[in-house]
């Protein structure tokens, strides 16, 4: 054990360092751009063995939620590898489970680039990529290459051109289909950037949505002999009243897990600064007291009942210790990554499984 705890850090040095010669570069290319290039990066220093894969955390690290044993309790959000391509890579950087997506079920260019803005004085990004993706086809097709044996979330949308009436048409063709592979499946319905999708958070939207997809899942589990549990995605914009009512449809729906949260549309601690008017979902450090507030209040409301899965504005393991403080069983990183690199994934292990640095 010792060994491997010294493995782990020459591990989080040497990736710490790649990362801070590699950051100078990548902030000098536009953000999208400078996303595509990290990761084709990384696959290619995967395939030579960089960076170190970490090695297992101990066993009293993991955690049971949904009825699948994570083997540690940080994970990767939604939203940078879209498509599925990269699952081998960021499996090293020693997240405790990868979530992939969102994925629609035609493929779509999305917004008009520009559509990615880094505001580097705040530590935040402003986006407004709106569900860019290759469809779901592509999608089970990069999962069934990938030899990630780990815990792998697979999250769904609809096409921004799917009437908002016919959501949930959308949700289940893509449930359909990555039902065989994935651990669990988030129903992402908080994305600003997709026209009326947030509407489906509302009660009577909400409430036939969940229906149709547990109909669904109920039958999919017959069919396939297993229970793949669905976790809802809800934006960090929603007053108490709107998250009581929220999860006492999660409740009565019998709903795995909620994921909070999504971007959000204030502009809270950037205001003035450089793209801070530009339109999209603002993520980073400014929206930490918004989402961990979204978390607390959830879990306040859930009572125990359904797990909450804690996301949006960890910058370091102290945040990530926040997360869990306000109710979350486990978090999910994804802006941080950018400004901190994959040493952040390492840091907020061993913040909460208690690990000496």
């Amino acid at each position: 054990m010792i060994r491997q705890a010294g493995k782990d850090k020459i591990a989080c040095k040497i990736s710490r360092m790649i990362y801070s010669l590699l950051r100078p570069l990548l902030f000098a290319l536009e953000p999208e751009t400078a996303h595509h290039v990290t990761l084709r990066s990384l696959a290619l220093l995967s395939r030579v063995g960089l960076p170190p894969a970490t090695g297992s955390a101990p066993a009293a690290c993991a955690r049971e939620v949904m009825g699948i044993r994570f083997p540690n309790p940080v994970g990767l959000a939604a939203g940078l590898d879209k498509n599925g391509e990269y699952i081998d890579a960021l499996a090293r950087l020693g997240f405790g489970f990868i979530e992939v997506g969102t994925v629609t079920p035609r493929p779509q260019p999305g917004n008009p680039r520009p559509r990615m803005f880094r505001l580097p004085a705040a530590r935040a990004v402003i986006n407004r990529l709106g569900f860019n993706n290759d469809g779901v086809d592509r999608l089970v097709e990069n999962a069934k290459r990938a030899r990630y044996r780990g815990v792998l979330g697979i999250n769904i949308g609809k096409n921004a051109d799917t009437p908002i009436e016919r959501a949930a048409d959308d949700y289940l063709a893509c449930l359909r289909k990555v039902y065989p592979l994935a651990s669990y499946v988030t129903v992402n319905i908080s994305s600003p950037n997709t026209p009326d999708l947030r509407q489906l958070q509302q009660g009577a939207e909400l409430d036939q949505l969940l229906r149709a997809l547990k109909s669904e899942q109920r039958k999919l589990a017959d069919a396939h002999g297993k229970r793949v549990p669905l976790a809802i995605k809800i934006a960090p914009d929603l007053d108490a009243e709107q998250i009581t009512a929220i999860a006492e449809l999660l409740k009565r729906h019998n709903v795995e897990a909620v994921i909070a949260t999504n971007t959000t549309t204030a502009r809270d601690g950037v205001a003035g600064m450089v793209h801070s008017d530009e339109a999209g979902g603002l993520s980073g450090a400014p929206i930490i007291e918004r989402a961990t507030g979204v978390v607390r209040s959830l879990a306040r409301s859930l009572d125990g009942a359904i797990p909450v899965i804690g996301v949006g504005g960890i910058m370091s393991g102290s945040d990530a210790r926040g997360k869990i403080a306000a109710g979350a069983s486990l978090v999910q990183l994804y802006t941080g990554l950018i400004y901190r690199g994959p040493a952040l994934v390492r840091e907020c292990v061993r913040a909460l499984c208690g690990q000496s640095r």
